[in-house]
C-alpha cells in the first residue's frame, strides 16, 4: 500500500518546447514589464523546471498542501518568475491560514502582469504564506537550501515515528534548485555536511552552473571543484551537462530515487539567458530586464510571435493538467485512502498527524510543568528551562531539537526515556546535533517548523548572530519556531566581551512579529513556554541566564502567570500608588526587588515591573499597559544588563536606564556587577536621582 513514484512517459518534443517557452516567455514578460527582475536564470532553467514539475514531483495543484507531497525550495529565490510560471501553469490552488482550498488559483496571469507590485501573489522572491505553492521564503542565498535540510530530517523523522508496515504515510522527496550564490554562502556548506552526516537521500540539490554571478564569470572568486567537495560531504554527485537535456535531467532523478543512504547533487550546466543567440551580457540577463529589442530576439529566437505579452498557447494548460495535475491528484487520492486504511488501524497516530498538521496540541501537553519552590539561592534559567522542555517533550511526541554542540551548556538535551539522537540509523531521536553550525541550525529549524514540527534550536545567547538570518526568516513566514539561547547577559564573566551579549536584546526586539523573552526566575520560565508553545504563527527567542537567579516567593510576590501579558507588577508600593518604577527584565528583576526593598523602607513608594517580553506586552490593551505604567508616574528607571537601546520608550524623558553603554570585560560576575553598576545600592540611587527631577 506504499505510494510510487510513477514518472509520465516522455511526449512529442513539440508540446514539450512549447511549455518551456511559455514559462521562459511569461518570465521575459514579466520582468520588462516590471522593470526590474532577474531574467536570465528562468530563461536558462525552464527545462529543468518543467521536467521536475510535470515528469517528476508528486505534487496535487488542487491541493498544495497534502502532507506527503514532495517539496520544491527555490533557493536562488532571485529566479522567482520560474515558480510564479510553474504555479501558473499547473493551476495550483490558494488555499487560506486556516488550510482552507479557496478555489481560485495561487498565481492568475494578472499576478504575472503585476509582478513584484503591491498586492501581486508574484512577488520579487519566493514569500511562504504569501502564494500557495511556496514551501519556504527564499531570496537570501544558501538559505533555501540549508531549510529543504530540516525538511529532509523532518520526512526521515515523521517516517520513522508514523510509518507502519504497508503504510508509507510519510515518504515524499525534498527537490531544491540553487547556484553558484547558495554554494558560496557558508550556510550551505553547514547545511550540506549536516545532510551528508545524516545519509538524507530523499533530498536532492540541483546546482544551476552558469559561471555567473553579479559582478560577472565565477572564475574571478569561485574556483573550486564543487563536485569533490559534495563528494567530500558524503553526497551522490550526478552531473548534467546540457541544461536542455530533458531525458537526461529526468534520468537524474531516476537516479536520485535508486540512491540509497546519500543526498544528491545534481550539476546542471547551463548559460545564463540562454535562448537568445545576440545577448549573453550577465549583468542584463541576470539582474536586469533584457530591453524590447532584446525580448523581441528572444521571442523570435524561440519561434514565439514577437510582440506577443503574457501568452499562454492553446495547449500548454492541458499539458500540465495531464502531467503533474493528473499523476499528482491521482498520488493524493491514493494517499489519502491509505491514510483512511491507516486510521482504521491505528487510529492514535492518525490523529498525532492531523493535530500536528494543524499545529494544534494534544490534550494535557502541559500537565505536569514543574512549579518551583521560592529558593533565595535558586536555579539557572537555562536549567529551568531543561527541565519544562523535558516534561513537554513528553506531552507532545513531535517537540524535538538540538544545540550547536552546547547541549550540556543550554540544557536543552532531552533525557526522557526513549528521546535518543537522532542520526542516521536512528532518524525518530528528539534529539538534533548540529554540530557547531548556528547559521545552519536556524535555517534547519525552519525547515522542521515548516514541516509541522515543533523544533527547537539553542546556543550561547552571543551566538545568535550567527543564527539571526534563519530568526528573521521565521518571523517573515510567520513559522513558531523557538529558539533557546542560554548566557543571556554578564553570567560568563571570564569569558570576556566575546562571549557577554550586549546588543543582541534589542537586535531582535527590533524584528517585528518575532516574540523575545528573558524571563526572571524558574517560574517565569515555565511560563514563557505555556505560552511559546501555542503560538501558530509566531517564533520565539528565549533569553536564559547561566547563574543561579532567586526563585521569587510568588506568596509575597504577584504569580508568574503575568507573563503571558509580557509585563506584569510583580511588586508594588503600599496602597498600589508608585512614586517610581521600576522596570526590568531577566536576572535584573531579583536586583529591582532588592532595591523596591530598600526603597519602600526608606518610604518611598517604589513599584517593581518584570518585563520578559516587550512585543508582548504592546500587544495588550492601553488599559492594562496603564494599570502597569501609569502615565502619571514620571520617575522611571529601567535596569537590564544589555544595551540600553529602546528602553526609552518605557522611561521617557524623565527617567534613567541602568544598562550597558559599552562592551563587556573580562572577571568575574560579581565584579562586573560592581564595575558596571547592576547592585541594589546604584538601583537606589538613581531612582532616587528620577524622584528629585522636576
Amino acid at each position: 500500500m506504499s505510494v510510487t513514484h510513477p514518472v509520465v512517459p516522455v511526449t512529442g518534443t513539440e508540446i514539450d518546447e512549447l511549455c518551456i517557452n511559455t514559462i521562459r516567455t511569461l518570465s521575459i514578460d514579466a520582468v520588462q514589464q516590471a522593470k526590474s527582475g532577474h531574467p536570465g536564470t528562468p530563461m536558462a532553467l525552464a527545462p529543468l523546471v518543467y521536467t521536475l514539475w510535470n515528469r517528476v514531483m508528486r505534487f496535487d495543484p488542487r491541493d498544495p498542501i497534502w502532507p506527503n507531497r514532495d517539496r520544491f525550495v527555490l533557493s536562488n529565490g532571485h529566479a522567482s518568475m520560474l515558480l510564479w510560471s510553474i504555479l501558473h501553469l499547473t493551476k495550483t490552488q490558494s488555499v487560506n491560514a486556516d488550510y482552507e482550498i479557496l478555489g481560485q488559483p495561487s498565481v492568475s496571469l494578472e499576478d504575472i502582469r503585476r509582478f513584484r507590485q503591491i498586492g501581486s501573489k508574484a512577488a520579487g522572491h519566493p514569500e511562504y504564506h504569501w502564494t500557495s505553492g511556496v514551501e519556504t521564503t527564499t531570496g537570501p542565498l544558501g538559505q533555501g537550501v540549508a531549510t529543504s535540510v530540516g525538511m529532509g530530517i523532518a520526512q526521515k523523522w515523521l517516517a520513522d515515528r508514523y510509518n507502519r508496515p504497508g503504510f508509507d504515510i510519510f515518504d515524499y522527496d525534498i527537490y531544491a534548485v540553487c547556484g553558484d550564490g547558495c554554494l558560496m554562502e557558508g550556510i550551505s556548506s553547514e547545511a550540506a555536511s549536516l545532510a551528508g552526516h545524516l545519509g538524507l537521500d530523499n533530498i536532492c540539490w540541483i546546482y544551476d552552473n552558469n559561471h555567473i554571478t553579479i559582478e560577472g564569470n565565477t572564475r574571478i572568486t569561485f574556483t573550486e571543484d564543487v563536485a569533490a567537495r559534495f563528494l567530500a560531504y558524503g553526497w551522490n554527485v550526478l552531473r548534467v551537462g546540457d541544461a536542455n537535456d530533458l531525458e537526461r535531467i529526468e534520468h537524474a532523478f531516476a537516479v536520485f530515487h535508486n540512491t540509497k543512504g546519500r543526498p544528491t547533487l545534481i550539476v546542471l550546466d547551463s548559460h545564463i539567458g540562454y535562448g537568445s543567440p545576440h545577448k549573453q551580457d550577465t549583468s542584463a540577463a541576470h539582474g536586469e530586464p533584457l530591453g524590447e529589442e532584446e525580448v523581441r530576439l528572444c521571442k523570435r529566437a524561440y519561434g514565439w510571435p514577437e510582440d506577443a505579452k503574457f501568452l499562454v498557447p492553446d495547449g500548454v494548460y492541458q499539458h500540465f493538467e495531464a502531467g503533474i495535475g493528473a499523476r499528482g491528484a491521482q498520488a493524493r487520492t491514493d494517499w489519502t485512502k491509505l491514510f483512511e486504511a491507516y486510521r482504521a488501524q491505528h487510529p492514535d497516530l492518525a490523529a498525532e498527524i492531523e493535530q500536528m498538521q494543524r499545529r494544534e496540541l494534544p490534550a494535557g501537553w502541559d500537565k505536569n510543568l514543574p512549579v518551583f519552590p521560592a529558593d533565595p539561592a535558586g536555579i539557572p534559567g537555562r536549567e529551568a528551562s531543561g527541565k519544562v522542555l523535558n516534561v513537554l517533550a513528553q506531552n507532545i511526541p513531535w517537540v524535538l531539537g538540538g544545540s550547536a554542540d552546547l547541549g550540556p551548556s543550554t540544557k536543552t538535551y532531552l533525557t526522557f526515556k526513549g528521546a535518543g539522537d537522532l542520526q542516521a540509523d536512528s532518524p525518530g531521536g528528539r534529539n538534533l546535533h548540529f554540530g557547531i553550525r548556528e547559521h545552519a541550525m536556524g535555517a534547519i529549524v525552519n525547515g522542521l517548523s515548516l514541516s509541522k514540527l515543533r523544533a527547537f534550536g539553542a546556543s550561547f545567547f552571543i551566538f545568535s548572530d550567527y543564527a539571526r538570518p534563519a530568526i528573521r526568516l521565521a518571523a517573515l513566514m510567520e513559522l513558531p519556531s523557538i529558539f533557546i539561547f542560554s548566557h543571556d547577559a554578564m553570567g560568563d564573566g571570564e569569558d570576556g566581551p566575546t562571549h557577554q551579549p550586549v546588543e543582541h536584546l534589542a537586535s531582535l526586539r527590533a524584528i517585528p512579529g518575532l516574540m523575545t523573552f528573558r524571563p526572571a526566575d524558574a517560574n517565569e520560565v515555565v511560563e514563557v513556554y505555556r505560552y511559546v508553545m501555542q503560538l501558530r504563527h509566531k517564533p520565539a527567542v528565549l533569553a536564559l541566564s547561566r547563574q543561579a537567579l532567586p526563585t521569587f516567593d510568588r506568596a509575597k510576590y504577584a504569580p508568574a502567570s503575568g507573563v503571558a501579558r509580557g509585563a506584569y507588577v510583580i511588586a508594588d508600593a503600599p496602597g498600589g500608588d508608585p512614586q517610581v518604577l521600576l522596570i526590568a527584565s531577566g536576572s535584573e528583576v531579583s536586583l529591582a526587588l532588592d532595591a523596591h526593598e530598600k526603597l519602600v523602607g526608606e518610604g518611598i513608594r517604589s513599584r517593581v515591573v518584570s518585563m520578559p517580553c516587550w512585543e508582548l506586552f504592546e500587544q495588550q490593551t492601553p488599559e492594562y499597559r496603564e494599570s502597569v505604567l501609569p502615565s502619571h508616574v514620571a520617575a522611571r528607571v529601567a535596569i537590564e544588563q544589555a544595551s540600553t537601546f529602546g528602553w526609552e520608550r518605557y522611561v521617557g524623558h524623565s527617567g534613567s536606564i541602568i544598562g550597558m553603554k559599552t562592551f563587556g570585560a573580562s572577571a568575574p560576575l560579581k565584579e562586573l556587577q560592581k564595575k558596571f553598576g547592576f547592585e541594589p545600592g546604584r538601583v537606589v540611587e538613581v531612582a532616587k536621582e528620577v524622584l528629585r527631577r522636576p
